[in-house]
């Protein structure tokens, strides 16, 4: 009889865990594979830590590579200031009264001492406002303005507008305001409208807090259908 002891005994043999059955494997040999791990494993040593050190570096340099569209950018261009500015209020209020006892008032969105004399002030967006005594009201506006505290005048540049409570409004490019006399003129070209219809000058001369107005230079006005004068 032929023994196969010879023939098994090169075939290795693998016993589950568990159990009982016997498993033959035909497999490489053992040592190959256990190198080929070991080199894996020391490749696997030397480059995880320099593509850990490649990735920190990537992420520092990432806002110099995109330039400067990731960086918050904070200059002094982005204020506007005034050379001769100074100590400056916001929102400030002025309330007087005329040489009759009416009052009146003066606001702005910023006031500053003027740099040249002391008892003017600078007004970004002034705002005058006139009370009579029957309760009608008259008011101006304008970019800029210099308010004298001492002579009570308000000289405003820029967009001036006088409104008038009849109704009436005279837009130029400039004017001069005496709030103590209750008188304002202009030599600035002139637009001006209201109910009795449109008209345009070289300048004008305001009285008695807008009782009366005169428009001087060449005039024209376009009086509106239906509307009288007012023969007094």
């Amino acid at each position: 009889m032929r023994s196969h002891s010879a023939d098994t005994a090169s075939i290795p043999v693998a016993i589950r865990p568990g159990g009982s059955d016997v498993e033959a494997r035909a497999s490489g040999p053992g040592p190959l594979r256990r190198g080929g791990y070991s080199r894996f494993v020391a490749i696997a040593k030397l480059v995880l830590p320099l593509a850990a050190a490649a990735l920190l570096a990537l992420v520092w340099a990432w806002p110099s590579l995109r330039g400067t569209e990731l960086r918050f950018r904070l200059g002094f261009s982005d204020f506007v200031t005034r050379e001769t500015a100074g100590p400056s209020m916001i929102n400030p209020r002025y309330v007087g009264t005329d040489r009759h006892q009416q009052p009146f008032s003066i606001t702005s969105e910023v006031a500053r001492n003027s740099a040249i004399d002391r008892m003017k002030i600078d007004l970004d967006v002034p705002k005058g406002d006139i009370v009579l005594n029957d309760g009608t009201w008259l008011m101006l506006t304008a970019e800029t303005g210099v308010y004298a505290r001492t002579a009570k005048t308000l000289d405003l540049l820029g967009g001036v507008t006088l409104f008038h409570d009849s109704g009436y409004e005279i837009r130029t490019d400039s004017a001069s305001v005496d709030l103590e006399k209750g008188t304002a003129e202009s030599d600035r070209p002139v637009h001006g409208q209201g109910p009795f219809g449109d008209l345009r000058s070289e300048g004008f001369v305001l009285l008695d807090k807008g009782k009366v107005i005169h428009f001087t230079g060449k005039s024209k006005l376009v009086i509106y259908p239906g509307f009288r004068l007012n023969p007094s």
